[in-house]
């Protein structure tokens, strides 16, 4: 079969490095590490955090870039082409459609929490955060919220910015602003750091994150740090496969999925780096949860010298991030739009929006005039939340596994890896064995259906795998034509 030539690559291999970190690089790693590290302890949980990074995130990263280089299209596209040269069961697109779809309703309302941090900077210069309490601030940040036009026009800024860079293309959109904002976050970030090291703190904060205390190895810490692992590279969202497709012939995936992971995990230890001596420092809770960036965070910009300039480098920082997340999310559909129908970048970018705009403005309303409409116990922001966060996303990454390693053939994968005997064996072994148990794991406490403490009760985990080695090695023969469809 000829393969599918690409319709747009990046410039240059740094182009996709920067733009999928700046998928992986969200809200997820300056907002919600720094408090799950703190809730959980710190030092112990980063080490969780990285041996899940290694089962999980970079051997289904890689699965996601080899298919979308090999299928050059958009999710739906790239996984049909792939399984037609595998002379398999069309019907495995769906598993594309679904990381798709997820990819944008998580976009729906992930704009509102992008807006928050948008709004937040101008908040820093207007001085609308001049509160003396945690508490204070818990009051600014709810009065923000009850207000829809205040809530909605953030919301609608930071989605007709993402429309706009996405509508001008692949090169001159995405990899035009990825090349000025990621490494400006990084400067922005490493200023931060500077600042945190003199703030007198420094060593207690470096000591919170890295000191390793194996009491704090606990079943809830590694279920956080496997859930963590899994959705902050961005995986089974339609967003890496998509970009992979743009990748050029000829670089190598392993290398450019280490590359990504490295820097997505520097970023986060960073803002831990800048955040927890601030924290300690003014003699708050390194535990406060989603909190700490727009209560807790605030009030010590307050009383440091300096602050109100801080501040605003800290949220243009933070929404930097979040705005690199939404661009990736929406790309996989406008790409669908655009090289499945021929429609447009500007027309595909602007239909996806037009669809974007009124879902997101449905859950910016959940925190005001809808706020008491919940259709079977959740408004619509929840439910878009608990849609994709816990059923589409896991299942969407145990499909992806399941393909690569039972349906596809090797040679498919071994051609678009190019890794050396060993390095594709034990590539085959994650992706057929560990990752799918270990996002089980994560798909089952999501939904608290999870009967088991996964430290206390470990063997269960290494029975599953052992378990579904074996079954795999014996049952394969009769299994594999089967999922294939053949």
């Amino acid at each position: 079969m000829t393969r599918e030539k690409p319709k747009n690559l990046w410039l240059s291999r740094w182009g996709f490095i920067l733009a999928a970190t700046g998928s992986a690089v969200g809200l997820g790693n300056i907002w919600k590490f720094p408090y799950i590290t703190g809730e959980y302890g710190g030092g112990a949980f980063v080490l969780m955090y990285l041996a899940c990074i290694l089962a999980i995130g970079i051997p289904v990263m890689m699965t996601e870039i080899a298919i979308g280089r090999r299928g050059r299209g958009s999710p739906i596209d790239a996984i049909g082409r792939v399984v037609r040269e595998n002379q398999g069961n069309p019907l495995w697109k769906a598993v594309g459609g679904m990381a798709m779809l997820a990819g944008f309703m998580i976009l729906c309302f992930y704009v509102v929490v992008a807006g928050w941090a948008f709004a937040y900077t101008w908040k820093m210069l207007d001085g609308s955060l001049a509160a003396t309490s945690v508490e204070a601030l818990g009051g600014v940040f709810e009065a923000h919220n009850a207000n829809p036009w205040q809530l909605g026009g953030w919301s609608v800024l930071v989605a007709l910015l993402t429309l706009w860079i996405v509508a001008k293309g692949v090169q001159q959109g995405i990899e035009n602003a990825v090349r000025w904002m990621m490494p400006g976050l990084a400067l922005m970030l490493i200023v931060l750091v500077g600042y945190a090291f003199t703030s007198g703190s420094f060593h207690a904060g470096f000591d919170f994150l890295f000191h390793f205390d194996a009491s704090k190895i606990t079943g809830e810490a590694l279920l956080a740090a496997l859930g963590h692992a899994f959705f902050t590279l961005s995986l089974a969202s339609g967003a890496i496969l998509t970009y992979g497709s743009y990748i050029p012939d000829g670089q190598s995936i392993a290398r450019t999925t280490f590359l990504v992971a490295i820097c997505d995990t520097c970023v986060a230890l960073l803002a831990g780096l800048a955040i927890f001596p601030i924290i300690f420092a003014n003699g708050m809770s390194p535990g406060a949860g989603p909190g700490l960036i727009f209560m807790s965070l605030p009030l010590a910009f307050q009383q440091m010298p300096l602050g109100t300039a801080f501040g605003v480098l800290f949220f243009a920082m933070v929404s930097i991030a979040a705005l690199t997340s939404a661009i990736s999310m929406i790309e996989a559909t406008v790409a669908y739009l655009n090289e499945k129908h021929g429609i447009s970048r500007l027309k595909s970018a602007a239909l996806a929006g037009a669809v974007l705009l009124v879902i997101s403005l449905l859950a910016m309303l959940s925190f005001n005039l809808l706020a008491g409409w919940t259709p079977l116990g959740k408004n619509v922001f929840d439910w878009l939340d608990y849609l994709t966060s816990r059923w589409m996303m896991p299942l969407g990454g145990i499909c992806m596994a399941i393909l690569a390693g039972y349906v596809l053939n090797r040679e498919i994968m071994r051609d678009e890896l190019d890794l050396p005997p060993l390095g594709y064996a034990l590539w085959l072994f994650m992706v057929r064995y560990v990752s799918p148990v270990l996002i089980m794991v994560v798909f089952l406490h999501a939904l608290g259906w999870l009967l088991f403490d996964p430290v206390a009760q470990w063997y269960w985990i290494a029975g599953a795998i052992g378990l579904l080695t074996v079954a795999g090695e014996v049952l394969r023969p009769r299994v594999v034509p089967v999922l294939a469809g053949r």
